[in-house]
């Protein structure tokens, strides 16, 4: 095993940078490389909304900067501005990871809202084979017809790129994202989490290798985790324990040294977020450029051999 932190000698205070919340596994969507099995049958979870306030309110006391909203489709969740709010109001940077299929007018307010950022997967140039990935037709001209918008009104958004399938016209989508203005365009290719694993058992051999540096995540159920693709790895539930009684408990070094160190040069040294919409720590993608490395982690979604997604 492989230690890839110093374990601090006395508090949690201060070890995350940021952390993932998965607020929903409900989804408008059904990619079949999706890490968290999520689909328009998904549910929010066991996590009350009152949990899910607990949880934001102690990563505030453990000092913890940005918080991201994922799911599925976090957006279908009914308290989800809410607990943007509550986020904002303790100083707190978020970020909503939607698949921007759909987007209320709230939503556009919300996004709107300084400290509030906008991420997104995009997968190909072409509408056929965006909507094969994410097993959705028409997805592919609502999802770019909301980029255009979040462009329009000024919003800040990154886009991540998941090579689902070998062919697939990822660095097309790339020139064609970049050409609608949207800068912080980041890629990465199909992990076995989830669906995307099959019959596969969960393995660290999927992981990027810095899961709980600087960052972690928390599940539907409550199980915090060391970030979403780590998800068969608890450290604990926050239904059961408060958030500082966890990180950086001795379950969670364990689970953080179990995970090999990245040997890739792709990541930059303090980029926290390596994960699908970042950078790979992979030799597949060893000039992948991070122009704005971000504290936050995206949704991943995997499709079957050829395939994966959000």
């Amino acid at each position: 095993m492989s230690e890839i932190m110093d374990r601090p000698t006395n508090t949690p205070v201060g070890l995350l940078k940021s952390i993932e919340l998965e607020i929903t596994g409900g989804c408008q969507l059904t990619c079949s490389h999706c890490l968290s099995d999520s689909s328009p049958q998904g549910t929010h979870g066991s996590m009350t909304p009152a949990d899910w306030e607990q949880v934001i309110q102690d990563a505030a006391a453990l000092e913890i900067p940005n918080v991201q909203l994922i799911g599925g489709e976090p957006t279908l969740h009914p308290r989800w501005t809410g607990l943007v709010e509550l986020a904002l109001s303790q100083g707190q940077a978020v970020e909503v990871y939607s698949n921007l299929f759909h987007v209320s007018r709230r939503a556009w307010d919300v996004f709107a809202r300084d400290g509030v950022t906008l991420a997104t997967s995009y997968y190909s140039d072409r509408a056929e084979e965006h909507d094969r990935i994410t097993r959705r037709p028409g997805s592919y001209a609502r999802t770019r017809a909301n980029i255009d918008e979040a462009r329009r009104r000024g919003i800040a958004l990154r886009a991540g790129i998941v090579e689902v399938f070998e062919g697939q016209r990822v660095q097309e989508a790339r020139a064609q994202l970049e050409g609608m203005g949207v800068t912080t365009v980041t890629m990465d290719r199909v992990r076995a989490v989830g669906r995307a694993a099959g019959d596969e058992a969960p393995s660290v051999d999927a992981l990027c290798g810095r899961c709980g540096r600087g960052r972690a995540a928390v599940l539907p159920n409550g199980d915090l985790t060391l970030c979403v693709m780590s998800r068969h790895m608890p450290c604990g539930n926050v239904r059961e324990d408060r958030l500082a009684d966890l990180v950086g408990s001795e379950r969670w070094w364990r689970a953080v040294e179990s995970v090999p160190a990245p040997t890739g040069a792709g990541c930059a040294p303090d980029d926290s977020a390596c994960q699908p919409g970042q950078t790979a720590c992979l030799p597949k993608f060893p000039n992948s450029p991070n122009p704005s490395p971000s504290p936050f982690l995206s949704i991943p979604v995997l499709l079957p051999t050829p395939e994966r997604t959000q």
